[in-house]
């Protein structure tokens, strides 16, 4: 009978040749106020780490990433000139929008799926993902904002998120989200917006909340630099495909545009 799962040693460099770059920026040079980040936009796994020992079934599902994201965002940075940037790796190897110390941030078990290759992570090993994939993502984040603020250009920042239909078999009711802690403006504003579409739900600090516990990048990138922001959630079964993605980036586009018309 094989051994229980154990991932191979990393190398001191967890990514190797054959792995992608940690993120991708789209529309580099976008002249949009609005900056667009997806934390959970990927489901790569470094060769390293052996698929955490799960099947890739299991990263198909929403644990392991935030499905239908990447493609909304990347149309909505076309559609808006927006500068943005999605990150490459799954949630699961480590989870971009979650502080140090944060539970989930190196899920061991995440929607009833044990996770292998996240049990009894050492520090080591914790820092190495840290190192290869969150750091150089955040990094290039606040290099932008720094870039951004030093211009004098102003900017909204978006943080694109997704939530599966149904978590442990209760069915969510809305359609997208709009999160935020301390400065509920601009939140409010788009959900104004977004429910004025006639045709959506719309969740206030639903289905989650933006807290200094749990996020990192609403409170890092956005409260700490007072830049009007929103975390938002679209619901997965939405923007599963193709169609759905272009529809949803189409209809934000259009919402996005009226709110900071004096911003381009």
């Amino acid at each position: 009978m094989a051994d229980a799962f154990a991932p191979p040693i990393a190398p001191v460099a967890l990514l190797g040749p054959s792995d992608p770059a940690p993120f991708t920026v789209h529309q580099a040079q976008g002249r949009s106020p609005y900056l667009l980040i997806a934390d959970h936009a990927g489901q790569q796994v470094p060769a390293a780490l052996g698929n955490l020992g799960l099947p890739a079934s299991e990263l198909d599902r929403h644990i392991g990433w935030d499905i239908g994201i990447a493609g909304v965002t990347v149309e909505l940075a076309r559609l808006l000139d927006a500068w943005a940037i999605t990150q490459t790796y799954s949630r699961l190897v480590i989870d971009c929008n979650r502080p140090p110390g944060a539970p989930g941030r190196f899920a061991p078990l995440s929607d009833g799926t044990v996770v292998p290759g996240n049990q009894g992570l050492d520090a080591a090993a914790q820092d190495a993902r840290v190192e290869a994939i969150f750091a150089p993502y955040h990094g290039r984040i606040a290099t932008e904002l720094d870039a951004r603020a030093a211009a004098g250009l102003p900017t909204v920042l978006i943080a694109m998120h997704s939530f599966t239909p149904a978590m442990q078999g209760v069915a969510r009711p809305w359609h997208a989200g709009v999160l935020y802690q301390r400065d509920a403006r601009f939140a409010h504003a788009l959900m104004h917006a977004l429910q004025a579409e006639g045709d959506l739900v719309v969740g206030d600090n639903q289905p989650y909340a933006v807290s200094d516990a749990t996020d990192y990048a609403i409170p890092v990138h956005a409260e700490a630099r007072g830049l009007a922001h929103v975390e938002l959630e679209i619901r997965q079964d939405l923007i599963a495909d193709a169609a759905g993605q272009q529809a949803w980036a189409r209809r934000l586009a259009r919402v996005l545009q009226t709110l900071a018309p004096g911003l381009g």
